[in-house]
Parts: structure tokens; C-alpha cells; sequence
């Protein structure tokens, strides 16, 4: 239903109890005042009432509904019948010559804010925490008589705190010295930034070298709010450091996890594993559409659809390069790494002939959509998934190579391509199928991507360098390897960048990547078999 019709509803639902819930009629007067300033006391005075019959009337102003008659007398407007502002008693017959009320920006502002704190009496929770947290930040001094009178019929713990620290905070205006003490008291339990900055005021001076708090007791008591704050702020940063470390690692191993089997089976420097990433991304915008067109009843499930789509597309233009390129080129390095380069450039030139140069948006789905609220951050739903799909993604690559046929192949292959060959193994179908293997992980990586981003033609160079890093970090050919590397890294720089930048955190990354190698060529996890010992 839609907020107006809502509306309607409550106010006529006021009108058939007539004046079991009577406004001042005084203070409705004054909402229709020349006066700006006389109109937004009049509402702060409203809300101060607590009464539910006040949130209609608000609601109704805000939409346009209240209505000044000749005489000077606020109604309220519904269809064509008219309202008693204060009683909500009908008017018959209804005036004439109404003068609609003008409701500026300024007199819209109070009019949000007064509505949304009034929602602290709703039944609903949801409601009711929504609107706590809207006015955690409030300045009004109005609002303490409802927020009292909310914090007193609050059952809910942790709306009930979030409404106390609301009430401190203004408190903090308080001319006692005893109410701002026990005020600053209160929000050293807070871990919002806010309050901390609201806190440092009271230990500033003025012009005259005054402190803006008089009181040395309050002043001490907030040093150690502060202190308390800063502590907990500083571990919520931490975790959410932390936490977007994972995220950037995840989609580091789903880059490199193709990435570890191609270089390390083959010895491949590919330069076009980007754009298998940049496939797989437009292949999951194609399903989208496809859904968009034909299936917008099951949009939310294209994602789903989306997974086997972008690894199977990507897996194919893989195999088709090694069956065409890569074949011919084993052994020189140079000349692999100069081919598949040109082919990055020809699969981006033909995928901006095809869908264009600029980006395209893929939305997710509406169960991706939001975040888990914690302490002072938010863990979006999309990361979460990324994270849950790369691990699941490793799981199965993991099986694979352990508990497969084409696994053992794989293995055998990688540790000693002429006696696998000896022994029977089809070297060339294992180079082809692991080859597509790789570049369909890699559109699992696209696939991923287009969730927190939008999709371009030049998504893939983002991420190419970062794998081969992340490869021969991990050691060529070591899932375990690729996977420690990727997190690891994907922390690092999430801790390094909020000091020294994103430009000189990649940098550093390199030089300290350069040195580990100078000291472990073969990276952190070694490969062992013949043709390496030998």
C-alpha cells in the first residue's frame, strides 16, 4: 500500500473515534502561522505531546493534506470531506476558500524528523529501531520529553540503549552539572564516531581561553568516554580491515585459483587469463538480460543460472586458445607471453564492438542485497557470498585434483610432464582440459565480480598482475600455496592502505613480494617431484 493511501487510512481511522484523542487546539493553530519560526514550534511542541493523533496530523501536513481555512482555523483535507485538525471531528458542511499551508524545505525537514521520532511509540519493532536510529544524531531538545517517554515504555534492550545514548547526547546541553556528568557517562558506552566528536567539544576552548565545559569533573569523565570510545572504535576498524582484507583475498583466489593451474601444468605465462575474468563477467550480464526478458519472475534466481554460464563460456574461449595458439608455442616463454597478450587486446577490442565501451550494470539479486550490521560497520551481503563462493570454488578444485581422474592427471602432468607421458597419460587432452579448467575458474571470478562492481571492457587488467603475484608467491602449482598468498595479501593491503595510500601499498607489496622471492624462489610452498629435484 502506498504511503498516502496509509495515511488516509490513519487519519480516517482518527476521524470515526472523533475527539477520544484531542490535540491542543492552541498549538494546531499555530501550524498555520505567516510565521516560519511559529510553525516549527508549533511542531516541535506536537511532537513533545507523544500523541499518536500528532504523528497523523504530521503525516498529513507533510503530504499536503492540511489546509487553512478564512477564518484562520487549520482542517484537514481527505477526498471531500474535511477534519477538525485538532479533534479530527468532521466538518460539515465543508468550508470554503481553503488556503492550502505551504510546507518549504525547511518546514519539510522538521516535519521528517518530527515524524520519524514520533514512530518511536509505534507497536511495530522494526519501526520503532528504525526510527531511534534516525534521531541518534538529533540536535533537538524537543525531542526529549518523547524520547523519555519512550526510553519509559521500551522494552526492547537494544532500542532502549540506543534511545538512552540519544538522550545523553542531548543531555550534554543540560545547564546542571550533575545531568551532564551522568550524560557523559552514559555515551562512554557508545561506539559510535559522533558521540566521540561531540565529546571532544566539551574539552575545547572559546575565544576568551575558556573551556567550553566549565565543569572539571564532566571534562575528566569525558577524557575517559573518550578513551573508552577510541578503544572500541579502534578494534571495529580492525575487523572491518580485516574483514575487507578476506574480501579483496577471495577474489585474489578465484583470479589465481585458474591462474596456479595453467602456470604451474603448462608453464604459461598468460596474459589474457584477464579477460577469461572479463568473460565470465559479461556472460553473467547476459543471463541477467536473458532473465530480465523472458524470466522477470525468477530474476532473483539468475545468479544461480549465471554460475555454470560464465564458467562454461569462459572455459571454451580457453580451450579454443590453447587448441589454436598455445599449442604451438610451449617452451618459448617470450613468444607465449607477447601471443597471449595480443589476444587480451583482440578479446577487449571485441567485446567493446559487441556491448559497447562503456561499463555495464549488473544488479544483484535482492537476497544479496543489504549488509549485516555490527558494531560501527557493515558486512554487505555481496562480499559475504563472494567470500562463501571462493571457498567453495577451492573445495572443488580441491576434489578435483585429490580425488579425480583428470586430478591425477593434472598432478602427474605438473611434477613430471615425460615419464606421466611414458606411462600413458594423454599429456596433450590433459594441457587442453586443464587449460579450460583454469579460464573457466576464471569466469567463476567474472561471474563474482560483476556482484560488487560494474563490468567493462578492461575489468580483466585490473586483476592480472595481482594474480601472477598471488601464483608465484603461493608457489607455481600449489593450491595451498595460492590460497595462503591471496588472503594474505588481500589483508596486507587492506591494513597498509589507510597509512600509506593505495598507490605506494601496491608498491611496497611488490618490493616485499621481490624480496621473499630473492630468499624462496620457489615461493611458500615448494613443488616436489623429479623433473624439479633434478
Amino acid at each position: 500500500m502506498k504511503p498516502a493511501l496509509l495515511v488516509s487510512a490513519f487519519v480516517a481511522a482518527l476521524a470515526c473515534a472523533a475527539t477520544a484523542r484531542a490535540l491542543d487546539e492552541e498549538i494546531v493553530a499555530r501550524l498555520g502561522a505567516e510565521e516560519v519560526g511559529t510553525r516549527l514550534e508549533a511542531i516541535n511542541a506536537l511532537v513533545a505531546s507523544g500523541d499518536e493523533a500528532a504523528l497523523a496530523l504530521l503525516q498529513a501536513m507533510q503530504d499536503g493534506q492540511v489546509n487553512l481555512t478564512p477564518s484562520g482555523r487549520v482542517v484537514v483535507v481527505r477526498g471531500d470531506k474535511a477534519f477538525d485538525a485538532a479533534t479530527m471531528a468532521p466538518i460539515e458542511p465543508e468550508p470554503e476558500g481553503l488556503e492550502s499551508i505551504v510546507v518549504n524545505n525547511r518546514i519539510r525537514g522538521a516535519l521528517d524528523t518530527a515524524i520519524g521520532a514520533l514512530k518511536l511509540l509505534s507497536p511495530d519493532r522494526a519501526v520503532r529501531l528504525a526510527s531511534a536510529k534516525a534521531i541518534e544524531t538529533t540536535s533537538q531538545a524537543a525531542l526529549l520529553p518523547l524520547i523519555e517517554k519512550a526510553i519509559s515504555r521500551e522494552s526492547d534492550p537494544g532500542i532502549r540503549k540506543s534511545l538512552q545514548q540519544t538522550k545523553a547526547a542531548l543531555d550534554l546541553k543540560s545547564s546542571d552539572p550533575g545531568t551532564r556528568l551522568a550524560a557523559v557517562s552514559t555515551l562512554a558506552e557508545s561506539n559510535q564516531a559522533q558521540v566521540k566528536t561531540r565529546l571532544l567539544a566539551l574539552l575545547e576552548k572559546d575565544a576568551s581561553g575558556s573551556f567550553v565545559e566549565p565543569d572539571a569533573q564532566v571534562r575528566a569523565a569525558a577524557e575517559r568516554s573518550i578513551d573508552s570510545i577510541q578503544r572500541r572504535l579502534l578494534i571495529s576498524d580492525y575487523l572491518a580491515r580485516l574483514f575487507t582484507g578476506l574480501s579483496l583475498g577471495s577474489i585474489l583466489l578465484l583470479v589465481a585459483l585458474g591462474l596456479a593451474i595453467t602456470y604451474g601444468l603448462l608453464g604459461v605465462i598468460n596474459m589474457a587469463h584477464g579477460e577469461m575474468l572479463m568473460i565470465g563477467a559479461y556472460a553473467t550480464f547476459v543471463t541477467q538480460q536473458l532473465f530480465k526478458s523472458y524470466a522477470p519472475g525468477l530474476f532473483d534466481w539468475y545468479l544461480v543460472a549465471a554460475i555454470p554460464v560464465a564458467f562454461a563460456a569462459s572455459a571454451l574461449v580457453g580451450m579454443a586458445l590453447e587448441r589454436s595458439v598455445i599449442r604451438w608455442l610451449y617452451g618459448r616463454p617470450l613468444e607465449t607471453l607477447l601471443a597471449t597478450w595480443g589476444i587480451s587486446l583482440f578479446l577487449i577490442q571485441l567485446v567493446r564492438q559487441i556491448f559497447g565501451a562503456q561499463n555495464v550494470e549488473v544488479a544483484n539479486p535482492s537476497w544479496m542485497s543489504g549488509g549485516v550490521e555490527l558494531t560501527n560497520m557493515v558486512l554487505p551481503y555481496n562480499r559475504i557470498a563472494i567470500i562463501a563462493f571462493s571457498m567453495f570454488v577451492l573445495l572443488m578444485m580441491w576434489l578435483m585434483l585429490s580425488r579425480t581422474r583428470l586430478g591425477l592427471f593434472v598432478r602427474g602432468v605438473t611434477q613430471n610432464r615425460i615419464m606421466a607421458s611414458c606411462v600413458g597419460v594423454p599429456t596433450e587432452r590433459v594441457d587442453l582440459l586443464a587449460f579450460g579448467l583454469g579460464s573457466g575458474v576464471a569466469g567463476l571470478a567474472g561471474c563474482a565480480l560483476s556482484q560488487i562492481g560494474n563490468v567493462g571492457p578492461d575489468l580483466g587488467q585490473s586483476y592480472i598482475i595481482d594474480s601472477f603475484m598471488v601464483v608465484v608467491l603461493g608457489g607455481v602449482g600449489q593450491l595451498a600455496g595460492t590460497v595462503y598468498a591471496a588472503l594474505g595479501l588481500g589483508v596486507l593491503s587492506k591494513f597498509l592502505e589507510p597509512h600509506i595510500g593505495a598507490v605506494l601499498t601496491k608498491i611496497l607489496v611488490l618490493v616485499l613480494i621481490i624480496a621473499f622471492i630473492q630468499k624462496r624462489p620457489q615461493g611458500l610452498f615448494a613443488l616436489k617431484g623429479r623433473a624439479v629435484e633434478a
